[in-house]
C-alpha cells in the first residue's frame, strides 16, 4: 500500500480549484502529487486514515488508533484492525485527534462584517457580485473544518441557491449547503432593507423578495422560496439586532402568519428556522410549528419547556456578541446595532445555560457573517464556558447538527456508510476545546482538500 507517513504535498483550497503543490516526495512507493482543477468529481476519494485518536461525534470517549477506510466518497469501515487494500493510500494522522466534519446550521456565506457598518451596499450588489463573495467565503469556511452548513439567507436571496449548486457540481470549493433563500418578513421588519435616508422606493425590489403581510401573502412567499430552490425557509419573526428599526424582544410576524409559512414548507418537505429574540416570538413560532430558533436570546423558562416538548432546536449564537462589541464598536458600525447586541448578549448566553441545563436540544448556530468567515470555532470556547461539556460541544456541531438538517444518512459522524468527511487537530478537544479553532486537515468526500 501507499502511505502517506509524513505529508508531501501542500493543499490549499482556491477558488473552483484543489492545488496540490510538490515538494521533495519520500521514496517510493509514493501518491504522485496532483493537481485538479474544478470541475472535480465530489465525493469521490479512496483513502485509509490512520488515527492517533477519534471522537466519532457520537460516543463519549476518543477511540485510539483505529483506522478510516474511505472508498468511493463513503467510509467503510472504522476500527484498529481494518485491512488496507494494497492500491489505497493511507494518510498517517497519528498525532492528531480526528473528527466528523464540523456543521454550522447558522451562516450567511454571501455577506460578511465588512457589510454592517453600511447596509446600503447592498443597493448596488450584483448578483455575480454576492455570488464570488460567496465562492470566497464558502472556501474559508471549508478549510476552518465546516464541511458542512446552513446558508440562512440573505437579501439577494437567489445567490444561496447558486451558491449551493455550484459546490454540489464541483465547480466551486465549499462545505454541502442547505439554503434559504430570501427572508420572509414584515414590511419594516428584520428582514426588510429598508434604510434610514433612503427612500422605500428606491430601495430595489430584489432586495425584499420575502417582504409580506397576512397569512396568504406570506403562504405566497413560501411557494415563492421553496419554487425558487430554497431547501429551509427563513423567518424573521422578531425584531433583529443588526437591522434599523426593530426591537428584539417584540414580535413582528403574527402567530397565522408563521403557521402560514409552516403549513406550506411542511407541506413540501421543508423546515422553517425562525429567527426569534424575544420570549413571546419564540413560544408563538413553536407552538405555529416551525423547526428550528435561531438566536433565542431572550428565552424564558416556559419558552424552553416548549421547545422541548416539541422538539425544536435551539440555534444560540453565543460568540458573535464578543465580535459586535469589540470590532463592531472599533469600526462604528451604528449605535443602534451596538445597543441592541449589548441587551441581548449576555441575556442570551444566560438563556443558553437554563436551555442546556433543562435538556433542551442545542446545536451550533454561529451566524458567521456577522464576524469573518472561518472564525466558526471560536462559539466551541462559550458553549464550554456557559455549561456544555467539550464532547457536549462538539456533538452539537456533528451528529446532533446533522439530525437536526435530516443528513444523519451523510455527515455528522465517522461511521459506516456516511460520507467521508473528516477533520484533524493536534492537541485533544476535550481537554482544550479551543484546538477546535486551528484545524489542520481537511476531508470532504475522501478527497484531501487540506494538509499542514
Amino acid at each position: 500500500m501507499s502511505e502517506i507517513r509524513r505529508p508531501f504535498a501542500t493543499v490549499a483550497i482556491a477558488l473552483g480549484s484543489i492545488v496540490a503543490g510538490a515538494c521533495s516526495p519520500p521514496p517510493a512507493p509514493t501518491i504522485a502529487p496532483t493537481v485538479v482543477i474544478a470541475p472535480f468529481v465530489r465525493d469521490s476519494g479512496t483513502l485509509a486514515v490512520r488515527c492517533g485518536a477519534l471522537i466519532d461525534g457520537i460516543g463519549d470517549s476518543p477511540q485510539r488508533n483505529v483506522t478510516v477506510l474511505i472508498e468511493g466518497g463513503r467510509i467503510r469501515e472504522v476500527g484498529p484492525d481494518v485491512r488496507v487494500p494494497p492500491q489505497v493510500p493511507v494518510l498517517d494522522l497519528s498525532d492528531y485527534t480526528v473528527l466528523p466534519g464540523l456543521i454550522d446550521l447558522h451562516t450567511h456565506l454571501n455577506e460578511g462584517p465588512e457589510d454592517t457598518a453600511d447596509l446600503s451596499v447592498f443597493l448596488h450588489r450584483t448578483y455575480e457580485e454576492a455570488a464570488e463573495r460567496g465562492r470566497r467565503k464558502a472556501a474559508t469556511t471549508l478549510a476552518a473544518g465546516f464541511t458542512s452548513v446552513r446558508n440562512v439567507g440573505t437579501y439577494l436571496g437567489g445567490s444561496t441557491v447558486a451558491l449551493r449548486d455550484e459546490i454540489a457540481a464541483g465547480t466551486v470549493v465549499g462545505p454541502r449547503m442547505q439554503v434559504a433563500s430570501f427572508y420572509l418578513t414584515v414590511p419594516g421588519g428584520g428582514g426588510d432593507l429598508l434604510l434610514p435616508g433612503v427612500a422605500e422606493a428606491d430601495i430595489p425590489a430584489h432586495l425584499r423578495m420575502g417582504v409580506a403581510r397576512g397569512a396568504e401573502q406570506f403562504r405566497a412567499k413560501a411557494q415563492q422560496a421553496i419554487d425558487s430552490g430554497a431547501d429551509v425557509i427563513k423567518i424573521i419573526a422578531s425584531g433583529a439586532v443588526l437591522a434599523y428599526g426593530g426591537v428584539p424582544g417584540e414580535p413582528e410576524m403574527t402567530p397565522d402568519e408563521i403557521a402560514a409559512v409552516v403549513e406550506v414548507a411542511h407541506r413540501a418537505g421543508k423546515k422553517v428556522a425562525a429567527h426569534a429574540h424575544g420570549a413571546r416570538s419564540i413560544k408563538e413560532a413553536i407552538l405555529a410549528g416551525v423547526d428550528t430558533i435561531e438566536h433565542a436570546s431572550l428565552m424564558d423558562d416556559e419558552a424552553i419547556r416548549l421547545a422541548i416538548e416539541h422538539h425544536v432546536a435551539l440555534l444560540m449564537d453565543v460568540y458573535n456578541g464578543d465580535y459586535i462589541e469589540t470590532e463592531g464598536r472599533r469600526l462604528n458600525w451604528p449605535k443602534e446595532f451596538l445597543d441592541k447586541n449589548l441587551a441581548t448578549t449576555e441575556a442570551q448566553r444566560q438563556a443558553f445555560t437554563a436551555a442546556h441545563r433543562a435538556g433542551a436540544t442545542i446545536v451550533f448556530g454561529s451566524d458567521s457573517g456577522v464576524y469573518p468567515h472561518g472564525d466558526n470555532a471560536r462559539q466551541f470556547k462559550i458553549m464550554v464556558e456557559r455549561g456544555m461539556t467539550p464532547i457536549e460541544a462538539i456533538r452539537a456541531a456533528t451528529s446532533l447538527a446533522a439530525d437536526t438538517m435530516d443528513w444523519s444518512d451523510r455527515v455528522g459522524a465517522v461511521v459506516p456508510d456516511r460520507l467521508g468527511d473528516l477533520i484533524a487537530v493536534r492537541g485533544d478537544p476535550l481537554a482544550d476545546i479551543t484546538v477546535l479553532e486551528r484545524v489542520e486537515v481537511v476531508i470532504q468526500g475522501g478527497l484531501v482538500l487540506k494538509l499542514p
